[in-house]
């Protein structure tokens, strides 16, 4: 029997943005820094996420390289026209590269938080269920697959 180990796909960046993502990550918003407290340091199933992070031309807010998983939290800014746009532009992309996104509100975030990581929690479980070939973490609690 042959098993196929899953690769997250290697998606590479435009390195002059770094600098941006390295400001980003220490001006988060109130609703980012609340999101990350939950998943840093592998407590989400023991995925690792990271921050702010460099995809192609574009920064993420949180990715999960094992799971191609994009989380986007959508401040005021969000709300004008334009910045709807230049987000769905770059949601596009990175979906076409085979990025998942999930899209939250800063109000969502901040009101709702247990609703948030349930989202995240069904989506995960969605994605694994999806792809057998996704690399579990080790302490990964394979009942909640059934």
């Amino acid at each position: 029997m042959q098993v196929l180990n899953h690769m997250p796909k290697f998606i590479p960046y435009n390195p002059a943005l770094k600098p941006l993502a390295r400001k980003l990550r220490q001006n988060m918003t109130f609703g980012e820094t609340l999101l990350w407290n939950e998943l840093k340091q592998d407590k989400f199933f023991g995925f690792d996420f990271d921050r702010q992070r460099c995809l192609d031309n574009y920064i993420v807010d949180f990715y999960c390289k094992d799971l191609m998983l994009a989380i986007e939290i959508d401040g005021l800014s969000h709300h004008h026209d334009e910045s709807f746009k230049k987000d769905e532009i770059r949601q596009l992309r990175l979906e076409s590269l085979g990025v998942q996104f999930i899209r939250f509100s800063e109000a969502e975030v901040k009101r709702g938080m247990l609703n948030v990581l349930r989202t995240i929690s069904t989506t995960i479980i969605e994605l694994i269920k999806a792809d057998n070939s996704i690399k579990l973490p080790v302490n990964f609690d394979l009942s909640l697959l059934d």
